[in-house]
């Protein structure tokens, strides 16, 4: 009785989000308030019944319901309970309730938070949420029921999950990376609305950014997860392959930074405003072509979800839908803005625009890299494989580009910059930051060209951003009355800047001086990857919850020392009786020592992956700087103070230049 109960309950969610797509938006464009009235408690009744049908279907795996077909493909009686939990997004249609119950989610959010936002705005923000969510819920009820049941013939037990998913990794990334992905529809919602009733203003990219930013941070989260996950659990010792799915999350991300970007040059100086807009509307578009790549069937991954084409035909249909009729409103309204600002060659305005033109131009050459060989296999004029060599030689150089880009804007000012000061204010980090990156060289023995480029980009972006923390905290009251006057929102900046420093130096030192060695190894061997020994010692077995594994010990020794004991597994499980690597690693801040056991070559003999990883660590640690820097930024205090200002101002009126924009509050 229970799954019918959710499959019901989300059926009355897709009525209450069709209502909630017609109603208020009627409402807001009749100026009828009553009808914008029902926004909110629309919104509120669409998370209901979303949450209830993902509860029940929880219910259903925790409580082994294998009547259930989807729980019978995608769990199992001997599953720990935790994975049993994370098995309800391990496949297709579970993936897709939990991507729905975040988007339920986010427009319930948006309907308490915003609660001093004009209510013409609010409502047409929370018709457009909808409309996105009638498309998902008429997804998941017409083509990926969750609820779908297998009787009368019931199996005695499931099929089991993935074995790839069973990993605690797997129980937070995805519910990261959706609450990014589904987050920027926040920001594609205030976009629409903003072309509807004309209102291109600085007050609309205040309200606009927080919700950006959070969801750019959930974002950042995810993908790191994802990269940890696969740099852990796949053996092969790798933290980005280049896989299509992987950037499919990568493409919103590097868009969306764009995007938060020119939100700040809109709301400080009424600027790029159509350009803020349309970033907004491609980047809810590159997240639902992530959800089309990864859902279709046109990609053989180990991320992806489903191969069912008439899945695929909605889901493209869906995207061409919100692409269509979002750049068809975008042509009709966006010419009639009109910016009278003026801004010098060296201002913060055109080192934010070099920035969004490279990281703009990196999102063409992700999305050019992973789609075109499935559109030439897709006409059937053969097949290409475009891997990790091109993406390197040609993401490298633009990712260089806007670190020292990024590095000279933080001293420039807005509207005119001198460049004789400008210059001044750059020698002494331009000086740090080469001392800093020959220092780095010398210490990992060896001058490679693109490693120190890289090592000097992450210097320079992290010298310049404490050059200017320094300067910024000159107070006559003294250096810790200087810093306490600094806002939350620009404290966010510092650590997105410098986790993003931390990320590119990461990436530098581990490509260019990693060691790794497969060998041919026996019990009593001893292997050399650098500086360091590892002794095969023995191997043994033992047996979890759901398998059975051979595992191996392994001494490593450091200038005679042991420093850590590792034991590396081949896991088999019982169920589907699937083989695993399950690589065992000696983590630490500067290095990780990684050991990976594979086939078994005779009797004694084992293959074995020995490699070192120097500052690997970093990658998710500049990850986790970035994130914290954007939720630190929305907890900034000016946007409620703000938007309780913009109660004060009339809404009713279309804002279409420089003038009218700091008319309503913008900082010029």
């Amino acid at each position: 009785m229970y799954p019918e109960l959710g499959q019901l309950a989300l059926i009355l969610a897709l009525l209450l989000a069709v209502l909630l797509s017609v109603v208020p938006l009627a409402g807001s464009l009749t100026g009828r308030d009553n009808l914008q009235a029902f926004a909110r408690p629309l919104a509120a009744g669409m998370f209901v019944f979303v949450g209830l049908a993902f509860a029940i279907l929880t219910n259903a795996f925790v409580t082994d319901d294998f009547s259930v077909a989807y729980v019978a493909n995608n769990s199992n009686s001997m599953l720990p309970w935790y994975f049993k939990f994370s098995a309800v997004w391990g496949g297709h249609e579970g993936s897709l309730l939990l991507w729905i119950l975040m988007l339920s989610g986010w427009t319930l959010a948006v309907a308490i938070f915003s609660r001093r936002l004009p209510s013409v705005m609010i409502s047409q923000v929370l018709s457009v949420l909808g409309m996105v969510s009638v498309g998902f819920l008429l997804f998941i009820v017409v083509t990926s029921n969750p609820f779908d049941r297998l009787l009368p013939n019931v199996p005695a037990d499931g099929a089991d999950l993935n074995p790839l998913l069973q990993d605690v990794g797997l129980i937070i990334h995805p519910p990261m990376l959706y609450m990014g992905y589904v987050g920027f529809a926040v920001a594609f919602a205030f976009a629409i609305a903003a072309l509807i009733n004309g209102r291109l203003d600085a007050a609309w990219a205040r309200w606009s950014r927080p919700w950006t930013t959070v969801a750019w941070a959930f974002l950042s989260l995810g993908i790191a997860l994802g990269s940890w996950w696969a740099y852990y659990e796949l053996g092969w010792g790798g933290w980005w392959f280049w896989d299509p799915v992987e950037n499919a999350s990568l493409l919103p991300w590097l868009s969306g930074t764009a995007l938060m970007h020119s939100l700040a040059v809109t709301e400080k100086r009424g600027v790029f405003k159509s350009w803020t807009v349309l970033l907004a509307i491609v980047t809810f578009s590159l997240s639902l072509l992530g959800t089309f790549l990864v859902r279709s069937g046109v990609l053989t991954s180990v991320h992806a979800f489903a191969s069912d084409p008439e899945r695929g035909t909605f889901l493209l249909a869906l995207l061409a839908v919100t692409i269509v009729a979002s750049l068809t409103l975008y042509a009709v309204r966006a010419p009639v803005v009109h910016v009278r600002s003026r801004y010098g060659s060296l201002s913060r305005e055109i080192f934010l625009l070099l920035n969004n033109v490279l990281l703009v131009s990196a999102t063409l050459l992700v999305a050019v890299g992973t789609l075109y060989p499935l559109v030439l296999d897709f006409l059937e004029m053969g097949k290409l494989s475009i891997g990790e060599p091109f993406f390197n030689l040609t993401f490298s150089p633009l990712a260089v580009a806007a670190g020292l880009l990024m590095g000279a804007g933080i001293f420039s000012r807005w509207k005119k910059t001198d460049g004789g000061w400008l210059g001044r204010k750059l020698l002494w980090p331009l000086a740090v930051s080469l001392i800093a990156s020959t220092a780095v060289m010398i210490g990992y023995d060896g001058f490679k060209p693109w490693a120190f480029v890289g090592v000097f980009t992450a210097m320079w972006v992290t010298v310049a951003t404490f050059w200017d923390l320094w300067d910024k905290s000159s107070s006559r009251k003294g250096r810790i009355h200087g810093l306490k006057r600094q806002s939350r929102s620009y404290y966010g900046m510092v650590l997105g800047h410098l986790g993003l420093a931390i990320t590119m130096a990461g990436v530098t030192v581990v490509s260019n001086y990693g060691i790794e060695r497969d060998v041919r190894m026996v019990p009593g061997d001893v292997a050399m990857v650098g500086d360091y020994q590892f002794v095969f010692k023995d191997i043994g077995a033992r047996n979890g919850a759901n398998f059975t594994a051979q595992y191996g010990s392994f001494d490593v020794m450091l200038d005679g020392e042991r420093i850590a004991e590792l034991h590396p597994e081949k896991r088999q499980y019982s169920v589907g009786m699937s083989v695993m690597t399950e690589a065992d690693i000696d983590a630490g801040l500067f290095r990780d020592i990684f050991v990976a056991i594979g086939e078994r070559i005779s009797d004694d003999a084992w293959a074995i992956r020995l490699q070192y990883k120097p500052l690997v660590r970093w990658l998710w640690l500049g990850a986790i700087f970035m994130a914290a820097g954007g939720f630190l930024a929305i907890s900034d205090r000016r946007y409620r103070v703000r938007e309780r200002a913009e109660e004060k101002v009339d809404t009713s009126a279309p804002v279409t230049d420089a003038g009218s924009t700091r008319s309503a509050g913008a900082v010029s």
